[in-house]
């Protein structure tokens, strides 16, 4: 297998990516919807807070965490480990979350909402709640002082935990509100823990006007669960969603709609389950638009996955064959799905637009020359 972003196979569009389609990329404006806090920590940063909290990780440990394999494993024993080990006070929330918008904004992220699970910080990690929330607002604050970057911050349930706990989460939110704080979400393993085991917890976010979106058909798991989101938690946007391909007249439903879908050109499910040879043609990534569904790119867990957000627009190019023009339409799907207000988003359409047109006919000079 041939080392590209992300570990994913060789390309075989015959798209022969050059330095000024790199450029392009990482000139191009984006925002990011799909990003998992504790999947964003750099390798030099888990190493330093291991041995600051004498974690039981040895180096070789840490090192494997960061290595993609030809079969890539889930990161959630990654993730497990940091709540368990590492994240001793709020200044390691701070450090993280500071320096995963620093890397975004470096890759032109001017926006990004990403996902944290405080059932973990605060059950196993010992760090309240106001303190968590409270280290993650001052590093969104300070990061968008230092690198003009905006952040918010989307709680998210552990489907793993018991449905009171995401209850539970949901009123730590409304007691402690801050206005980087715009929505839920829901993550871990979908496995044998469907949707609609926590429709009470999304019921009382949508009460207290906060924003929904889930993961759902992101391990192979049917498609209903896809359903079941929209039409049980009625989710605003949703994570993933690959199995929506198998049901196409309730996937035109949701293009009809205007849901906007957040997927993960480096999701692990599928570079397990396809061969290389297949990967890209089959992936169904390659197949949404083709429903009308509207599918914006994004990282999931950039440091663990080994790719950043300019690469994860190059995979969509360089792997799975869409157009620089289909990029631009996912450029602008991702700020209708954003949540931002409309006067924002108008805003935002149009110098996003400008700025992507500028940055391709550089492309097309360059090509040319």
């Amino acid at each position: 297998m041939t080392e590209t972003p992300g570990h994913v196979p060789a390309a075989r569009t015959g798209v022969q990516i050059q330095q000024a389609h790199r450029t392009f990329f990482h000139a191009m404006p984006k925002v990011e919807l799909h990003c998992h806090l504790l999947g964003a920590v750099r390798h030099d940063t888990f190493v330093a807070l291991a041995e600051k909290s004498n974690a039981p990780l040895d180096r070789a440990e840490i090192d494997g965490f960061y290595t993609r394999g030809e079969k890539p494993v889930g990161v959630l024993r990654v993730l497990r480990a940091l709540d368990e080990h590492l994240l001793m006070s709020p200044d390691d929330l701070h450090r993280i979350a500071y320096e995963y918008l620093a890397d975004a904004a470096e890759h032109n992220v001017r926006y990004s909402e990403f996902f944290w699970n405080p059932t973990g910080t605060v059950r196993t990690s010992g760090i309240p709640y106001a303190k968590a929330q409270d280290a993650i607002v001052a590093a969104i604050r300070d990061a968008q002082r230092d690198y003009g970057i905006i952040g918010r911050l989307i709680p998210s349930i552990d489907r793993e935990a018991d449905p009171r706990e995401a209850v539970e989460m949901v009123e730590w939110m409304r007691a402690h509100r801050a206005d980087e704080v715009i929505g839920i979400g829901i993550d871990y393993r979908e496995n044998d823990r469907p949707p609609e085991l926590f429709w009470k917890a999304y019921r009382n976010a949508r009460l207290a006007g906060f924003k929904t979106t889930a993961h759902a058909g992101e391990f192979g798991m049917p498609w209903t669960n896809v359903e079941t989101a929209v039409e049980l938690l009625k989710c605003d946007r949703i994570d993933h969603g690959y199995t929506i391909v198998d049901a196409p007249d309730f996937a035109r439903e949701c293009a009809e709609r205007g849901i906007v879908f957040t997927v993960v050109p480096t999701n692990s499910y599928y570079l397990r389950t396809l061969t290389p040879e297949r990967w890209a043609k089959d992936h169904p990534i390659r197949r949404m638009p083709g429903l009308g569904l509207k599918i914006h790119p994004n990282t999931d867990d950039p440091t663990l996955h080994k790719v950043n957000p300019a690469q994860a627009w190059e995979l969509m190019f360089s792997h799975f064959g869409f157009s620089l023009g289909d990029l631009r339409e996912f450029m602008h799907n991702g700020l209708d799905g954003a949540w931002i207000d409309d006067t924002t988003r108008r805003d935002w359409h149009r110098s996003f637009a400008a700025d992507f047109d500028a940055a391709r006919s550089a492309l097309t000079d360059s090509l040319a020359g």
